[in-house]
C-alpha cells in the first residue's frame, strides 16, 4: 500500500523528515518497506529556463526549420534550431539548456546535447508542453507570459509538486489503516506517546446541502445481511472532464492513473478515508430504480474491463429496474459507467458483508481496491460521511447540483465491541508494569473509550472500524505497539529449559540427509503444496480423490498435491528455461490424499536429476546422469540413515520408465526411475529427468530402530577372484549377488559387476557378466585350497540354479 507524505500532512501538521516518520510507522506495526520520491513533472524541470527569442529566421538549409537567437540570461544569446511552426521573435519560451535531461511519454530519459542540424549549430531546445511533461500538446512550442525574465528557472514559475511515498507492508488484520486517514490516525497515537500533541484534521462536510430534489431514485435492498448499510444520492448538471492538477498529483503519487474528475474523486476518497464509492451514469439507470439483490444464476454481465462474466446466484449485484449494473463492492459494469457524455450520476457509498464480497471476488478471479477493503471490513459509521465528502469534491471540480436527499438504508445498527481489560493481564503479557495513566492515554489516542474503571481493570468500548480488536489480548497488543516494543525492558539474565530430544527426530534426520545431499552438489527446493488439478487428470494416475480447496486463489492452484513430482518438474523447467540444464534437486514435502478413511497427509523426500553428471571440464569425461547414478544416490541416503538389508522389485508406473521399488521387508521405502516423455511434454522439458520418491515417514520410523554395527580393520589381506559367466538374458545381477552371499556367508565380503557384454560371438538369448568376488578371513591368511573350494562351490551353484557357463 502506497501512502503519500504530502497527503498525510493534510491530516497531521508534521515537519519530520520522511525517514523519521517511516521509523515511527514501522514501530507502530505499519511496516515501511521503502520510501520513494515522486515529482509531478519528472526531472523537476531542472536545467529548463525562460528564454527570450531575439530573432527568428528561416533555416538556410531546411524549409521547415527556423534559426533563432535566444537570450537565456547568460549574457550572450545562444543559437537554437527549432522546428515548431509557432516560434516567433519576441516570445518568452521554455529552453532546455545543454546537459538537461528530459523524459519521453514512457519515462525514458534523454539528454540535450550541443549539435548541428542541417549544418547549423544548436545550443539547446525550445520545448513544447509534452516534452516538459506539463501537458499533452505537441502542436507547437509553449509560449510563456511576457513578464518572466530570461534565465528564470522554469521550476520556479510552474507548480511542481515533490512528494515522498511510503510503501507500507500492511498486514491483513489492519483494515483500519487502509487509507491516508487511517495511517494518520495511527501516527497521531504514536506522536502522543512521544509527548507531542498533534491535531488530527478531518475534511469538513459542514457545507453539504441539498440544492434541489429534481432527480430522485428509489432504492431497495432485498437482503440487509449482505448489505447492512446502503447510502446514495444524485448529482446533476455536472461536467465530466480532466481533473485539476492537485488531484492528479495525489493519485499519481500512489501509483494510480487519473481517468476523469468523477472517477478520480471516488478513487481519491477511497484512498483518503478508506471507503469505496461508485458512480453510476444516472441517465442509464432504467426505471429510476436501484435494487440491491442476488444475481440470477447464469446471467451474463459485462464488467468495466470489457470481459463478460457468468454470474452466480450468490453474487450480490447493484441492479436497476431491469438489469445488473455492478458487482457489489467489487467491479462496475460497462453499460452504466461514467463517460464524457455523463451529466448526472447516482453516487453510492455502502457497507457490504466482507464474507460475501470475498467469495464473489474469488469466484470471478477479481481483486480491486474496493474489494480489498470490503473483504477486510470498512467502517460502517463512515459510510455517510464519505458520501458527503465525495459529493462536495465533485461539486467543487465538476460543478453540478445535489439533486436528491441522501438515501440511507441502515435498519440494524451495528454496535461496538465491549471488552474488559485487566491490569494484571497487561503486566503478565508485557513482562513489566505500564503505568495506568499511560494505558489510559494510549487507549484514548486509539479512540478506545473507557466506559468503566475498577481496581482490577477497565471496561472498554472498541470503535467499529477496529474489526481486528475483539478480545482482551487484542487490546493489550494495541497498547504495546503504541507504547513501543523497544521500550519493553529486558533482563540481563535469560533462563530457559532444555527439552530432551532424540537424535532420530524428524527434523534432525532431515538435516542429516539434507547435508548429505548438499555435499553431493544437490540443491534443496521448496514448492507450493497447492497444485494444478489438470496434472493428474491428464495422466489419469490418481489413486484417490483429490483434496480440493474451498476458496482457491486460482484455478491452477485449487487442489492439494498428491505427488512431489509435478512441482519438482516445474522447478526443473524453470531452470532449464534459464540455461541451467545440469540439475540436482531435492525436496522434503507433504502429499495429501482423500481416502475412504478420511484425509491423509504423508511426508516424502523427492530427488530430481537431469543433465550431465559433471560440468564441462578438460579433465573429466562428460557423462549424462543415468538411472544407476540416481539409484546409487537413493541407496546412499537410505544407508546414511542406518537402514540396510534392502530388497528390490521392478516398478510399473505411468510416471516413470525403468522403474524400481526398494523395500525393507514388506515396507516400500523408495520408488525411482526415468520420468516418462509424456509427463515431460506437459512441462515442455526436452531432456531426460530422473526421479525418486522416498517414503520419509517410513524412513524416520526405521532409522530409530537401527543399531550401529562396526568392525575392526582386518589384519589379514583380502583376495579377489573373477568369473566370466555366460548367462541367459533374463538373469539379473541381483540373482548372482544373492546366490553368492547365500552360498558363502563367512568369507565372502563383496560381489561386484565390472563388465557386461552382449552381441557378437555370443549365442542368441545370452549375455556375459564379468563378476568380481572379494574373500577375506579376519583370523588368518586364506590359502589357495580354501579359495578354490569356495570358487568351485559358487560355480556349481550358478550352473545348477542359473544354467550359467564359465567363458
Amino acid at each position: 500500500m502506497n501512502i503519500s507524505y504530502n497527503w498525510l500532512k493534510q491530516f497531521l501538521q508534521i515537519d519530520w523528515e520522511a525517514e523519521k516518520t517511516g521509523e515511527l510507522l514501522t514501530d507502530l506495526g505499519l511496516e515501511v518497506e521503502g520510501i520513494s520520491s515522486f515529482e509531478s513533472v519528472k526531472g523537476g524541470l531542472e536545467g529548463v529556463v525562460v528564454g527570450h527569442v531575439l530573432s527568428c529566421e528561416k533555416h538556410p538549409n531546411a524549409d521547415k526549420l527556423k534559426l533563432t537567437q535566444v537570450d537565456i540570461g547568460e549574457g550572450e544569446p545562444v543559437q537554437i534550431v527549432c522546428g515548431a511552426p509557432n516560434v516567433d521573435k519576441g516570445q518568452k519560451v521554455p529552453v532546455a539548456t545543454i546537459g538537461t535531461t528530459l523524459y519521453d511519454a514512457e519515462g525514458t530519459p534523454w539528454k540535450i546535447k550541443k549539435g548541428k542540424i542541417r549544418g547549423e549549430e544548436s545550443h539547446g531546445m525550445i520545448c513544447a508542453e509534452d516534452e516538459l511533461g506539463l501537458g499533452e500538446d505537441h502542436d507547437g512550442i509553449m509560449v510563456l507570459a511576457d513578464h518572466f525574465e530570461p534565465g528564470t528557472p522554469c521550476k520556479e514559475i510552474f507548480d511542481i509538486e515533490n512528494d515522498q511515498v511510503f510503501e507500507i507492508g500492511l498486514t491483513p488484520n489492519r483494515a483500519d489503516a487502509m487509507s491516508h486517514f487511517g495511517v494518520a490516525r495511527d501516527l497521531k497515537a504514536g506522536l502522543i506517546q512521544r509527548e507531542l500533541q498533534p491535531q488530527l484534521n478531518t475534511p469538513s462536510v459542514s457545507n453539504f446541502r441539498i440544492d434541489n430534489r429534481s432527480l430522485k431514485l428509489d432504492v431497495d435492498v432485498e437482503d440487509h445481511n449482505l448489505a447492512p448499510r446502503y447510502c446514495g444520492l444524485t448529482i446533476s448538471n455536472l461536467i465530466v472532464q480532466a481533473s485539476p492538477d492537485w488531484l492528479k498529483n495525489r493519485l499519481k503519487a500512489i501509483g494510480l492513473k487519473p481517468i476523469n474528475n468523477i472517477v478520480d474523486v471516488t478513487n481519491y476518497v477511497l484512498h483518503e478515508l478508506g471507503q469505496p464509492l461508485h458512480a453510476f451514469d444516472a441517465s442509464r439507470i432504467y426505471d429510476k430504480k436501484i435494487v440491491v439483490r442476488n444475481a440470477k444464476k447464469g446471467t451474463r454481465f459485462m464488467t468495466l474491463d470489457g470481459e463478460e462474466r457468468e454470474l452466480h446466484e450468490d453474487d450480490l449485484m447493484i441492479c436497476d429496474g431491469e438489469k445488473p449494473m455492478c458487482i457489489a463492492g467489487i467491479f462496475g459494469g460497462i453499460n452504466t459507467g461514467v463517460t464524457e457524455d455523463t451529466t448526472s450520476i447516482f453516487l453510492e457509498s455502502a457497507y457490504f458483508d466482507p464474507v460475501s464480497v470475498r467469495r464473489t471476488a474469488k469466484r470471478h478471479g477479481l481483486s480491486t481496491d474496493a474489494s480489498f477493503r470490503f473483504e477486510r471490513g470498512v467502517d460502517i459509521n463512515n459510510v455517510e460521511y464519505a458520501l458527503k465528502r465525495a459529493a462536495l469534491l465533485i461539486k467543487e471540480i465538476a460543478g453540478g447540483d445535489i439533486t436528491s436527499d441522501i438515501v440511507d438504508l441502515y435498519p440494524k445498527k451495528k454496535s461496538n465491541q465491549q471488552v474488559f481489560l485487566t491490569f494484571e493481564k497487561i503486566n503478565s503479557l508485557v513482562g513489566q508494569e505500564i503505568p495506568k495513566d499511560t494505558i489510559k492515554s494510549i487507549l484514548a489516542s486509539l479512540d478506545i473509550q473507557v466506559k468503566s474503571v475498577t481496581e482490577s481493570g477497565l471496561g472498554l468500548e472498541i470503535p467499529f472500524y477496529r474489526v481486528d480488536v475483539e478480545r482482551e489480548v487484542d487490546v493489550i497488543e494495541e497498547i504495546l505497539r503504541v507504547f513501543g516494543y523497544n521500550n519493553v525492558h529486558f533482563d540481563d539474565k535469560f533462563n530457559t529449559s532444555v527439552a530432551p530430544s532424540s537424535r532420530y527426530e524428524d527434523y534432525r534426520l532431515q538435516n542429516v540427509v539434507g547435508d548429505f545431499l548438499a555435499s553431493k552438489s544437490f540443491f534443496e527446493i521448496l514448492s507450493n503444496s497447492l497444485t494444478n488439478p489438470k496434472y493428474e487428470e491428464i495422466l489419469s494416475i490418481s489413486n484417490s480423490e483429490q483434496v480440493s480447496i474451498l476458496n482457491p486463489l486460482s484455478g491452477e492452484l485449487s487442489v492439494m498435491r498428491q505427488s512431489l513430482l509435478f512441482s519438482g518438474l516445474e522447478a526443473v523447467a524453470y531452470n532449464i528455461n534459464r540455461k541451467r540444464s545440469n540439475l540436482r534437486l531435492f525436496e522434503f514435502g507433504k502429499t495429501y490424499h482423500q481416502a475412504d478413511e478420511g484425509r491423509q497427509e504423508n511426508t516424502h523426500l523427492s530427488v530430481l536429476i537431469s543433465g550431465d553428471r559433471h560440468s564441462d571440464s578438460w579433465i573429466l569425461e562428460n557423462r549424462k546422469s543415468d538411472f544407476y547414478f540416481l539409484k546409487a544416490i537413493v541407496e546412499a541416503v537410505i544407508a546414511r540413515l542406518g537402514i540396510s538389508g534392502l530388497s528390490s522389485e521392478p516398478l510399473e508406473s505411468e510416471l516413470v520408465s525403468e522403474g524400481l521399488a526398494l523395500f525393507k521387508g514388506k515396507t516400500r521405502l523408495a520408488s525411482l526411475g526415468v520420468v516418462e516423455t509424456a509427463v515431460l511434454q506437459i512441462f515442455d522439458i526436452k531432456q531426460e529427468v530422473l526421479y525418486a520418491d522416498l517414503e520419509w515417514d517410513h524412513l524416520v520410523r526405521l532409522a530409530g530402530t537401527t543399531s550401529i554395527v562396526f568392525d575392526e580393520i582386518p589384519k589379514y589381506p583380502e583376495v579377489k577372484r573373477d568369473f566370466a559367466l555366460l548367462i541367459d538374458d533374463h538373469v539379473t545381477f541381483r540373482q548372482i549377488h544373492d546366490i553368492a552371499l547365500r552360498s558363502e556367508r563367512k568369507l565372502l565380503k563383496n560381489v561386484s559387476l565390472f563388465d557386461v557384454y552382449t552381441g557378437k560371438n555370443l549365442p542368441e538369448g545370452k549375455k556375459s557378466y564379468a563378476v568380481s568376488f572379494t574373500l577375506q578371513d579376519k583370523q588368518k591368511t586364506l590359502t589357495d585350497k580354501q579359495i578354490d573350494k569356495i570358487m568351485n562351490k559358487l560355480q556349481q551353484q550358478y550352473e545348477s540354479e542359473l544354467g550359467a557357463e564359465l567363458r
